[in-house]
């Protein structure tokens, strides 16, 4: 039977916005366990609080509300029980690769002789004996990234945290490094009792995970989690992988959709005004440009993995481009597949003027966001309002950065659509009949 390590227990984490303007909410009431002899993934798109959660479990930043146990104690502070391999690599650049591998040992206080017997050892598992003497501006990002991992082993911990460990890498690196510790994990020789993978490579969680529980955003808030049920290691070739794979495509492009029958918890997100509804951060021209490629590809479903791979596109913005054209709808995402709608395929083929109305009367019906803008503009006398007053908005629901973005693609939308227009001179946002701006 698993031994539970470490359990989170409706855990909510808020941040404050500048200037006192109220919390951002990173995540929503989530729980969650880590259990021994596990490989357990956090599947999760931008957004959806992975690396707050994982540091709230490392004991890095505490919980707003709700608790964490580790080895059925709270934690109090960081958590000793725990070591983690960062997406950079996080070395020391004048230090060798021996003493960037020591750090953890020397901060646990650990003898000269003790430290440099586990460190050895530790770089010897990630193959990069021969290379203790070297520094890292001698090294390539896939050897930076196992000085990173011989870093985390060589402290032993009950539980590896890796948050997005291969992105960095090109693919071919990311896939060798991937591949060796799966194939570490499952010779029984992981210094660990388990790994908590943080990723949004949905192929890469069923590759490595035994467990993937799937984020959702906005707050970040637990839709469900999947056990994989694989013989390791893990074929890509079985039917089973193909069809976890599919579903989970279909799960991250469809935000709504239930995740599995055993769903984990976790609460979705309460409904609130309509700019707290994030807009895809797609242009229109990236929506153009995909659905007649989507079209030239031929009529019926399209793979999404497939997809992804001809356009060379990454998933972040593959998922990205999907909801916009589902949310659109312009396209239906089932089964790990993409199909055109009629009023996609309309919109591919339709001339500039009709592809503009096409979309406006669709942003109009299905993106709040949009029709919020343009209600608003029209209860203006003027047909006109500073872009500062749906920034103070949005900055209620996103940190301000996002914030901006989201503004930024509501206005690609609004000027493509002609439902309204932005003068960024005077930072304006104004209907097409609206008065003169300068007289607003």
């Amino acid at each position: 039977m698993n031994q539970t390590l470490i359990a989170v227990e409706h855990v909510t984490k808020t941040f404050p916005l500048p200037e006192g303007k109220g919390d951002f909410t990173a995540l929503s009431d989530v729980s969650l366990s880590v259990r021994s002899t596990e490989v357990l993934a956090l599947l999760g798109r931008s957004g959806s609080g992975k690396s707050t959660l994982l540091r709230i479990m490392a004991g890095l930043i505490p919980p707003t509300t709700g608790s964490v146990t580790n080895g059925g104690k709270p934690l109090a502070g960081p958590n000793a029980d725990v070591a983690m391999v960062f997406q950079g690599f996080a070395l020391l650049p004048w230090l060798t690769v021996i003493e960037n591998v020591e750090l953890g040992l020397v901060a646990a206080g650990l003898e000269r002789h003790e430290r440099a017997k586990r460190a050895l050892k530790a770089i010897d598992m990630v193959g990069l004996d021969g290379f203790e003497s070297a520094y890292p501006k001698e090294l390539s990002g896939g050897m930076k990234q196992r000085v990173g991992l011989a870093r985390a082993l060589a402290v032993e911990p009950k539980v590896l945290f890796m948050d997005e460990p291969f992105s960095a890498l090109d693919v071919l690196t990311a896939e060798n490094l991937r591949g060796e510790i799966d194939d570490l994990w499952n010779s029984g020789a992981f210094p660990s009792s388990s790994i908590l993978l943080v990723t949004h490579n949905i192929e890469e969680a069923v590759l490595l995970a035994d467990r993937v529980v799937v984020l959702g955003s906005n707050p970040g808030h637990i839709r469900g989690e999947i056990q994989t049920a694989l013989e390791r290691p893990h074929n890509r070739n079985d039917g089973r992988f193909k069809r976890l794979v599919e579903h989970l495509y279909t799960v991250m492009t469809n935000p709504e959709l239930e995740v599995a029958a055993d769903s984990a918890g976790g609460g979705a997100p309460k409904k609130r005004s309509p700019y707290s509804r994030a807009l895809p951060h797609v242009r229109v021209g990236g929506i153009s440009g995909f659905l007649e490629l989507l079209l030239d590809m031929g009529n019926g479903p399209q793979d999404i993995a497939r997809v992804a791979d001809r356009l060379a596109l990454t998933e972040g913005d593959l998922f990205s481009l999907i909801d916009a054209v589902r949310l659109l709808g312009f396209a239906d995402v089932a089964g790990g597949a993409v199909t055109l709608t009629p009023l996609g395929r309309d919109f591919a083929s339709a001339t500039i003027l009709q592809s503009k109305e096409i979309f406006a009367k669709q942003a109009l019906d299905r993106m709040p966001m949009i029709a919020a803008i343009v209600r608003a503009l029209h209860e203006k006398a003027n047909k006109s309002m500073r872009a500062e007053f749906f920034l103070d908005i949005l900055d209620e629901y996103f940190p301000l950065e996002e914030a901006k973005r989201q503004f930024a693609t509501a206005v690609d939308w609004g000027r493509y659509a002609e439902l309204f227009e932005f003068d960024a001179v005077e930072d304006r946002v104004y209907l097409p009949d609206a008065p003169a701006i300068k007289s607003a």
